[in-house]
């Protein structure tokens, strides 16, 4: 009996990880020089941030040129505590104003978006609806942020329970590219409510994601992404490239054992001969 076939063949998931996110973008550039075209996007945080920009046309270079020069008060603007230290008023706008798409369900690349529901707690999928209010949802660190309040639900960031959301498409794709931004390695930090709370999300992000890690049939990180500070826009250069390198070697890696044709098809194609 033959298996029924999957509605996409390639699918590309993406982990939160803040700043180190931009590692996503080398990662974009591989597949653009590759020709390799994901069929359907999942993201958690960052990785639903440079997600949705991709899936809406927009190319690696494009996206870095987005976030070059710019600065986290750009994004984020200090409040008076009550539920969060900063409001996301300012990256709503920011999103508004470079998405050409405006609902999840029109992008041209296929796309899940996920956060965490707050008030039931529990992982939550954003297929249709407003792009900015689940992407904003999406990437609301608890405490750093004010929860996000959708169709009368409060959302904050995905990777409380699903930091790298590979089982999210899982079962609807032949293959999946996971590339997972969030190693945690042992580096000092400072003893501040902000510092603190971005290191015991890290360890939250690493302990769920195990299990996706081994349902990747390419496996891209690098732990070098974890040298890097959670609202980093000053190495985005850097960051990029260091997540091109880590994709050239995971591809060489499925090409050296021979696994999945089509994928290796692909890879064969890049232009600049680096992939044997």
């Amino acid at each position: 009996m033959e298996a029924t076939p999957k509605p996409y063949k390639i699918g590309l998931a993406l982990s939160g990880g803040g700043a180190k996110g931009f590692a996503h973008l080398g990662v974009f550039k591989l597949l653009e020089e590759s020709g390799l075209k994901p069929e359907i996007i999942s993201g958690t945080s960052a990785g639903s941030l440079m997600g949705v920009l991709f899936a809406d046309g927009y190319s690696a270079e494009e996206i870095k040129n987005m976030f070059i020069g710019r600065e986290f008060s750009e994004f984020a603007q200090l409040q008076i505590p009550k539920s969060g230290l900063f409001n996301y008023d300012r990256f709503q706008d920011f999103l508004r104003r470079h998405l050409r798409t405006k609902r999840i369900e029109d992008l041209p690349i296929p796309t899940v978006i996920v956060a965490t529901d707050l008030d039931r707690g529990c992982s939550h999928e954003f297929r249709s609806g407003p792009i900015v209010e689940a992407v904003t949802a999406s990437c609301c660190m608890p405490i750093v942020f004010s929860p996000v309040l959708i169709d009368g639900v409060h959302y904050v960031d995905g990777g409380l329970f699903r930091n790298f959301p590979v089982s999210t498409i899982r079962d609807e794709c032949e293959y999946v590219i996971g590339v997972n931004v969030s190693p945690l390695i042992p580096q000092r930090y400072k003893q501040t409510l902000l510092h603190i709370a971005q290191r015991t999300y890290h360890y939250v992000f690493k302990a769920n994601a195990i299990e996706d890690r081994e349902l990747c049939d390419i496996l891209i990180e690098a732990k070098e992404v974890g040298l890097y500070k959670t609202f980093d826009l000053e190495n985005i250069n850097l960051i990029s490239e260091i997540g091109y390198e880590a994709a050239v070697e995971a591809f060489q890696k499925v090409v050296q054992e021979n696994k999945h044709e089509t994928l290796i098809k692909a890879i064969n194609s890049h232009p600049n001969g680096m992939l044997p």
